[in-house]
């Protein structure tokens, strides 16, 4: 059977790989961090906070390969490696602040439509 439309499939797919990259807890925080400005490895880790350094680590691969983080490594003893937003990642900023403001904006709606929505569950 033939999709009714299929340039949807395409796009749905498009969407849900990159959400998916940059739409869990770490990914955002990382972003969010980096838009101030480059940072060192230890200086992420201690703005992030609750981060392990697999965490961390695993995070700042994935966003370099998706090309949203460069990491430059200089050539000191011991070796400084800072990491930064691409124009890629600096773009994705955009979104990200908004639906960050969208959050703080709508909170307290989000938490009174849960607290109705599990009043009537425990009733029933």
């Amino acid at each position: 059977m033939k999709p009714r439309h299929p340039h949807v499939t395409g796009d749905c797919l498009a969407v849900s790989d990159i959400l998916q990259r940059i739409g869990d807890k770490w990914s955002l925080l990382v972003v969010q961090n980096l838009g101030e400005g480059p940072k060192r490895f230890n200086e992420l880790k201690h703005h992030i906070g609750n981060i392990s350094q697999k965490m961390l680590t695993t995070t700042l691969r994935s966003l370099e390969r998706d090309g949203f983080v460069t990491r430059t490594v200089f050539p000191t003893i011991p070796p400084r490696v800072d990491y930064e937003l691409t124009d890629l990642g600096r773009e994705l900023l955009i979104p990200v602040k908004g639906l960050a403001e969208w959050a703080i904006a709508n909170a307290g709606r989000v938490s009174a439509a849960r607290a109705r929505f599990d009043g009537v569950k425990a009733a029933a």
